[in-house]
């Protein structure tokens, strides 16, 4: 079977994470190309990619998902209007996750994490430091639920622009 010309309209059901719901309509070229370079950001993050207890740093998980704000608001001021701000638009979807699934967790977790780096003994390295929040192991799970809200968002993404996950 040939493939479809993805120039074409393509007309996409998603289901999307943190309570948004889900979607159906015609993506056309402009949201396409938005939501492939959304794909991308996220996929090659550790936004989406699980990060063990003893892997890496909470800090380095905090500064990627709050790099995503950035990232996206600069994906959708270059797409344009045409990308939209419904909820059955690439925009719209994009800026409900932010504001839905990213914001709180970062308002939340940001300070906590702050306020423990900040007594970090000279002497302690920011693993060993990390270790013994008391806090660690609830963000660590919470990180990971996280996770996977952001993998139904890439599935969704990836499902808009047509390539297989």
């Amino acid at each position: 079977m040939p493939k479809q010309d993805p120039a074409k309209l393509k007309k996409v059901s998603v289901s999307l994470p943190f309570g948004i719901g889900g979607a159906e309509w015609e993506a056309d070229e402009t949201e396409r190309k938005a939501a492939w370079s959304l794909y991308v950001e996220l996929v090659t993050r550790i936004t989406v990619q699980s990060l063990e207890a003893d892997q890496g740093l909470l800090r380095e998980a905090l500064n990627s998902l709050y790099s995503m704000f950035a990232i996206t608001r600069q994906i959708l001021r270059d797409a344009g209007p045409d990308v939209g701000i419904s909820s059955q638009s690439v925009g719209g979807i994009a800026i409900a996750v932010l504001n839905k699934g990213l914001r709180p967790f970062l308002s939340k977790w940001h300070p906590l994490l702050q306020t423990w780096e900040a007594q970090k003994p000279p002497t302690a390295s920011p693993k060993q430091h990390e270790k013994n929040w008391s806090l660690e192991p609830q963000m660590y799970e919470e990180l990971l639920i996280l996770g996977k809200e952001l993998q139904q968002y890439t599935e969704a993404l990836a499902e808009i622009v047509g390539v297989e996950e």
